[in-house]
């Protein structure tokens, strides 16, 4: 397959860690290893509590960007604990995650509800990020096809029937979740393939799957980056652990992409 060129996304999923202060204290240290580039885009997405401190902190460094690791289905209303898109448009974020394997599985986003989430970040104005992957449990019964199908088309379909207005620019991180503390070992080739998939996945539905951006998101380090970026149909890369450490995450923002 013969790819689009476009520049790589490398995105920082900090889930429950990181306050203010460790916030602040990153930051400090990334952004002297990490000059801006403008051939990629680098996106932090950090807890909700410590978004205003890592606003702050990046005064005059606009390349590193912003987003939300999660919205609710709804646009406000008597929802305790819960941030909505128009929120996350209101405090200036630009990205937005939408069901993330952890929110699937911990916190039991089914797909339509993921599809909600994805189009109130397209109504705020906000980027979203669309995750899927398959368990181990699926991967071993051969079912890596129908799940990302499943997982894609699902949200295609409640965007066509809400109106929530087109998903122009999709974003789309794919989730090896059976590699993620199982003692299995995702490789580039694995990467390739469930992405060529996606890509197969949106091209069926009349979508124009070369200009999808699509992510790996399993375990990503600074000894595999330019691996997962060389590989065939891989964008970039959503980072868990290994975006944490300043030096770390340097390291992988500064990896050479040939695609």
């Amino acid at each position: 397959m013969n790819e689009a060129v476009r520049q790589p996304v490398l995105a920082a999923n900090w889930k429950m860690f990181k306050g203010p202060e460790t916030t602040r204290t990153f930051l400090d240290r990334f952004m002297e290893l990490y000059p801006a580039h403008s051939d990629r885009s680098v996106v932090f997405f950090p807890a909700a509590i410590s978004i205003s401190a890592f606003l702050a902190a990046r005064s005059g460094r606009d390349d590193l960007e912003v987003g939300i690791q999660d919205v609710h289905t709804e646009v406000e209303g008597a929802h305790t604990g819960a941030v909505s898109a128009a929120m996350a448009a209101e405090a200036k974020l630009g990205w937005g995650l939408a069901g993330h394997s952890e929110r699937r599985q911990e916190f039991g986003d089914e797909d339509a509800g993921v599809g909600a989430k994805l189009g109130r970040l397209l109504e705020a104005g906000l980027r979203p990020i669309l995750c899927v992957g398959e368990t181990l449990e699926e991967r071993r019964a051969g079912l890596l096809e129908e799940v990302l199908s499943r997982q894609v088309e699902s949200v295609l379909d409640g965007l066509a029937a809400s109106g929530s207005g087109p998903w122009s620019d999709k974003v789309l991180a794919y989730e090896p979740v059976w590699a993620i503390g199982t003692g299995e070992t995702a490789t580039p080739r694995d990467a390739a393939e469930a992405h060529g998939l996606i890509r197969e996945i949106l091209s069926r539905r009349a979508a124009d799957e070369q200009a999808a951006t699509i992510l790996y998101g399993g375990s990503v380090k600074p000894d595999n980056i330019e691996a997962l970026l060389a590989a065939e149909g891989v964008n970039g890369v959503l980072v868990g652990g290994a975006s944490l450490d300043p030096d770390s995450f340097a390291q992988i923002c500064l990896a050479r992409s040939d695609r």
